[in-house]
């Protein structure tokens, strides 16, 4: 039995889609910004991994903007690209001139920003909405909308929105936690709520940010309550806190829930990698799933139980993510971690060498000093030398 299989908490038949946001939400990010080249190598990635949409941007935001969209559109065949749009037809018009089969239009629905930032009133908002899904309808476009601030916004016009832009012709809805106040099981209530309320063919989606750590978590339990798909982005990067690192919710979703995906798992780390390298923003090391630590074990008890069965302390196999399983050893390591590094240093271990290995790391150790694997290596070679 595969190990990823033990750890489900149950099997489904349930397909959750993914859209990643990394080339939109996530070039916003403070400090960031991507050359249309580092933004299709990008999307190309998301390609192999297999995300259902990509979206490449924000068109109309700058002419770099639009290439890089419209070059994404015409090299990209096996996921769908979309691109991001105001309710505003020269935003529309613009997604067009890229070619792209799919828009994501918004606006948001909440008191505070329709007061302080549209300027505009409730009927306002419904009537903009319904003309520009309309529009981009008239013109054959695969159309995502999003309540921004969703959240925040009165349930019964929030739904009275949504069923709005249904009737006239979207083909998927989002709730989007724009400033990141939901947790969990709020999250799943107003998933069901949506669902209860709003009549018609249509996908719903979730698009979740971290300013209370809970993005990943809301994601889950919104698929879970009825959320076909989730938004997120590599890594987790995004303006303020984040956005909702897709690697994370896909994973769960996938071996925790035991939903159907697309995503190419064991693709993860490399797409990781790129965008970290392309973001100038390093992957924290205790991060999950792409985490330098997320399967490193150092702890003596820890170590024996993975080296004896790895499903004693590692929910999954590290090599379904593109990972790999690694002994630290240092000032919490046992026998069994001296043992696996001298075999595979190709040195027979007995208890002598063992002792002063670890009698010269715990040294170390307790001096606040950090133990690279180099120096264990040459604190290895000079006791055996010894």
């Amino acid at each position: 039995m595969a190990q990823e299989d033990v750890v489900r908490g149950w099997a489904s038949n349930r397909y959750a889609r993914f859209l990643d946001t990394t080339l939109r939400d996530g070039e916003q990010t403070p400090g960031v910004a991507l050359k249309p080249e580092d933004k299709l190598a990008i999307a190309l990635k998301l390609e192999e991994l297999g995300v259902d949409s990509i979206e490449a941007g924000f068109p109309i935001v700058s002419d770099g903007e639009f290439r890089a969209v419209r070059d994404i559109a015409r090299e990209v065949r096996n996921s769908e690209v979309i691109v991001l749009a105001r309710t505003r037809k020269e935003d529309i018009n613009k997604a067009l001139d890229a070619d792209v089969p799919a828009i994501h239009i918004f606006i948001a629905t909440s008191d505070i920003h329709m007061k302080y930032k549209l300027r505009m009133s409730r009927e306002e908002v419904i009537k903009a909405a319904v003309e520009a899904v309309s529009y981009a309808k008239s013109h054959g476009l695969t159309v995502e909308f999003s309540a921004e601030d969703a959240t925040r916004s009165d349930p019964y016009f929030l739904v009275r929105v949504f069923q709005e832009v249904v009737n006239a012709g979207a083909d998927r809805l989002d709730i989007a936690d724009t400033v990141g106040v939901m947790w969990p099981n709020r999250m799943a209530t107003l998933v069901r709520f949506v669902r209860q309320n709003v009549r018609g063919n249509y996908l719903l989606s979730v698009h979740c940010h971290d300013d209370f750590g809970m993005a990943v978590a809301n994601s889950v339990a919104a698929i879970e309550a009825g959320a076909d798909q989730a938004h997120g982005t590599i890594n987790g990067v995004g303006e303020r806190a984040g956005n909702a690192a897709l690697e994370e919710i896909a994973s769960a979703v996938k071996f925790l829930l035991g939903y159907e995906t697309r995503i190419r798992f064991e693709r993860i780390k490399e797409v990781s990698d790129l965008v970290s390298r392309l973001f100038r923003i390093p992957v924290p090391p205790n991060k999950a799933i792409v985490g330098a630590n997320a399967f490193s074990h150092e702890s003596g008890i820890h170590v024996h139980g993975v080296l004896t069965n790895p499903l004693t302390y590692e929910p999954i196999n590290p090599e379904s993510v593109g990972m790999s399983r690694r002994v630290v050893v240092g000032k919490h390591s046992g026998r069994h971690s001296i043992e696996y590094i001298l075999k595979s240093m190709g040195i027979e271990p007995n208890n002598d060498i063992i002792n002063k290995v670890l009698r010269r790391i715990k040294e170390l150790g307790d001096m606040g000093l950090r133990v690279s694997e180099e120096d264990i290596r040459h604190i290895i070679s000079e006791i055996v030398n010894q």
